[in-house]
């Protein structure tokens, strides 16, 4: 006796299901809700996760001690510019590409519009306010001003930053190092030479004094 074939099980594709809601982009967007609906129901409420509770953090800014709650989605920018109203620090791209907004933590500089402010608990934060002693303007300071090392003036303290680390790291950079110091910082004004004569003029006056 002949065995009867075997059905063949049901396959169903991605174009399949598609095709069963109605196709096109009308099926697409019904299958891209359902399958939203499920994500969202498998996870956690965000707003009891703990991660998106406040955090009280102590730093120290330009040499006074601050305590302050952040949010996880601050960053050292804002709470520099919005909160403690210290505007010298820039917000140019808003996104770590031309550092405007850098500023030195703990020596090290970095951007602060990419840095969670929660992440400067504990360190030393200095801004292009903190340089200046008194009246007294730092060498990096003013020899931008000596050299004409500034145009429209938003890149300036952000190229100032960068060059007080390069200098504190190394008191006599060549042209390339120079170069390579600041090249995570943009001038849109293209007044990139005389900056670096700027920063080889300070690194001269600092071995100076």
């Amino acid at each position: 006796m002949e065995k009867a074939p075997r059905k063949k099980r049901k396959t169903y594709t991605r174009r399949a299901f598609l095709k069963g809601l109605g196709g096109g982009a009308a099926g697409t967007a019904l299958a891209t809700r359902f399958l939203g609906q499920s994500l969202l129901a498998s996870q956690l409420d965000i707003s009891t996760a703990s991660i998106f509770s406040k955090k009280t953090i102590s730093f120290e800014v330009n040499g006074k001690n601050i305590s302050l709650d952040v949010e996880p989605r601050e960053t050292l920018l804002e709470v520099l510019r919005e909160r403690l109203k210290m505007t010298g620090t820039k917000k140019t791209c808003g996104r770590g590409e031309c550092g405007g907004c850098t500023v030195l933590l703990d020596g090290r500089p970095v951007y602060s519009c990419l840095f969670p402010a929660y992440r400067a608990d504990g360190k030393k934060v200095t801004t292009v306010e903190g340089l200046a002693e008194g009246e007294k303007l730092h060498p990096v300071q003013q020899a931008f001003i000596d050299k004409d090392a500034y145009q429209c003036g938003f890149c300036t303290p952000g190229f100032i930053m960068s060059s007080v680390a390069l200098l504190n790291k190394n008191q006599t950079p060549t042209l390339a190092e120079i170069k390579a110091g600041l090249g995570g910082n943009l001038c849109r004004c293209g007044n990139y030479a005389k900056i670096y004569e700027a920063v080889a003029a300070a690194s001269q006056n600092m071995r100076k004094a």
